[in-house]
Order: C-alpha cells, then structure tokens, then sequence
C-alpha cells in the first residue's frame, strides 16, 4: 500500500484569483472579437492588482472594471488599485498564429490524462477536493465566520493505484477566529459528507493546522496567474507541461492542446477499457500540427493512427472543442478538467 498525496486550492486563493481576473478579461475579448489574441497575467498583493501581458483585439474593454467585478465575486474588497500594463502581442508571434497559418502559439508539451475510478474519469481524491472547493464557496457566501481564502490537501492510502482511505485531510481555511470550534466542525462534515458517496474513510483531520488563519488574501500573500499549474491540471497524479492556462486564447497550445489532450485520453480509456490513460502533445511555434503524439496507458503503449496528428492541429482543436465560445472564467474557479 503507497501513501500518496494530492492538493487544490479554493477559488478565494490569491493565485486563483489572479487566474479568474486573467481569464475574465479573455472572455470579454473574445466575446467581442474572436479573433482576440490574449496573453494576460495578473499580480495582486497589498491593495493592488497589477494586469500585464499582451493583448490584441479590436475589442473594447474595461479592465478594471472587470477585475474589480471578480474581486466582489469571489469575497474581497473592490477598494484595490487597479494598474493595466497591458501592451500588444509580438508581431513576431503573428506570423504563425494569424488566421492564414493557424500555427501553434508557443513551443511545448502538454498532458492528458484519465483513469476509470468513477464517472468524471480523474482521480477520487482530485474529484473530492474540487467538490469541497465549491462546497467551501458557497459556504463563505452564506456563513459571515468563512472568509474566501484556503487550501486543502489529501494524503491517502492506495492499493492498484485506487485511494481506499485517508490518511490525513489537511484543511487549511480563511475565517473570522470566531466560534472556531462550531466552524472547524463545520468542515470536517462537509469533508466526511463528500467522501462517504465514495466510500472512502477519513483516518484523521488537519484544520488550520498553525492554530490561526485570519489574515489571508492578498494581504496576506500576494497572487500570480499561472503559478497553480499542478492543481490546475490533474494535482500531481499526471505530468504537467509545464505551461499555464488562464489568460490565454486557444491559438495557445498551452490551454487548448491540453484541453484536447484530456479528450483524447478519456476517449481512449472508454475504447480499450483501460485503469489509465495519458496522453503527449508537443508542439513548435507557428506549425499547425503536432510534432509528436505519445499515448501509455495500464496495458502499455498505445498505437497513434496518424489522422490523429490532424485531428490535433490547432484550428481543429478550437473548432472541435468550440473554444472561441468557451467561458474560461469557470475553468478557473474550480478546475479545467471536471
């Protein structure tokens, strides 16, 4: 039996809502230009929100009013300055992601992965801990005492790779320090509560395990887009390319090739009835297909048909997967691959 662990953080953590800021002004451009081409990075700490990055559109957009609109959402002051440091994409990029080439919009990898532990194809402690993230959202919308801020964290038994039990479910979350007895109980039942659809046991808890956790946020850490790639992806139970997500439009493999990755493994899976499925993309700038497709699973390597590689070309991806009318702002909040 291993002992293995996995982790997200909630949608009130500064990194997430750096993402959701980035990835709101995205859909806001495409929304009104298709043809947006977006690489937008937030920064936040200590009363300021700083948006850089690069953007081309003919879309008209008010930053700051978007950000201050996903800083009320998610629980927090709109009283933070807002500086936008956005600037052009590179005419450089342009040659090959313009919509004569539909090239890749960057060099890399990306993964995908499924596996058949229940019906959402991902791992059950990763599905767990997404559900207790949006548990906690609702929570802190309801009760004065929780306060956006958070992070959670499984350490669970496996036999044949399958989570049989938890070993330690670390909860570490924003309140006001008030009735901390009635709100740490609150927590564990909605932990306990979660896991018993699946069958799986809590051995013991971890809640705010320094003994205090009120000052949190941006005041109490500083936020980055993009700094979240593991629990954005599959929390450590896949590789991870190594790009991030949020702030960027689909010409960027980095996202959408990713997505495209998570299909193809879940479709594998289903076809060869397989525990696992992972799936490699990797891409070169400005080349509309991929340059390689690897794909492993439980019962080895799998054969690539070489109509996959068109299948995977960047303007198939958006077209097939209708990325140009995704709301990315929700694939922030919770998880891209739910």
């Amino acid at each position: 039996m291993k002992v293995y662990s996995n982790e997200i953080v909630f949608r009130g953590h500064p990194d997430k809502v750096c993402d959701q800021i980035s990835d709101a002004i995205l859909d806001e451009c495409l929304r009104q230009d298709k043809n947006s081409r977006c690489g937008i990075e937030t920064v936040g700490g200590k009363g300021k929100i700083f948006i850089t990055g690069e953007v081309s559109t003919n879309a008209h957009i008010d930053v700051e009013k978007i950000a201050k609109s996903v800083l009320a959402d998610v629980g927090y002051s709109t009283d933070y300055l807002i500086i936008n440091n956005l600037g052009v994409q590179s005419v450089d990029i342009a040659l090959g992601t313009n919509n004569q080439v539909n090239g890749a919009g960057d060099n890399g990898m990306m993964f995908g992965y499924a596996c058949n532990d229940n019906e959402q194809y991902l791992p059950t402690a990763m599905v767990i801990l997404q559900q207790l993230s949006k548990r906690y959202d609702q929570l802190r919308k309801t009760n004065y005492n929780f306060l956006p801020d958070g992070k959670a964290q499984i350490t669970g038994y496996y036999q044949n790779n399958k989570l049989v039990k938890i070993k330690d479910f670390t909860v570490c979350y924003q309140n006001r320090e008030e009735q901390r007895d009635i709100t740490d109980k609150i927590i564990m039942d909605i932990c306990t509560d979660i896991c018993s659809k699946y069958n799986i046991e809590i051995e013991n808890f971890l809640i705010n395990p320094t003994g205090k956790f009120l000052i949190g946020g941006f005041e109490g850490d500083a936020g980055l887009t993009g700094r979240k790639i593991v629990v954005d992806s599959y929390q450590s139970f896949a590789p991870v390319g190594g790009g991030a997500f949020s702030g960027k439009d689909p010409t960027k493999v980095d996202r959408s090739a990713a997505y495209k990755a998570r299909e193809i493994a879940v479709e594998y899976l289903k076809r060869y009835k397989l525990q696992f499925c992972q799936v490699q993309l990797s891409y070169a700038i400005g080349k509309c297909e991929p340059l390689a497709i690897y794909i492993t699973s439980d019962k080895g390597d799998i054969e690539v048909d070489e109509k996959l590689y068109q299948q995977c070309s960047v303007a198939n991806i958006i077209k097939d997967l209708d990325l140009l009318n995704k709301k990315y702002l929700d694939t922030a909040m919770f998880g891209h691959f739910q």
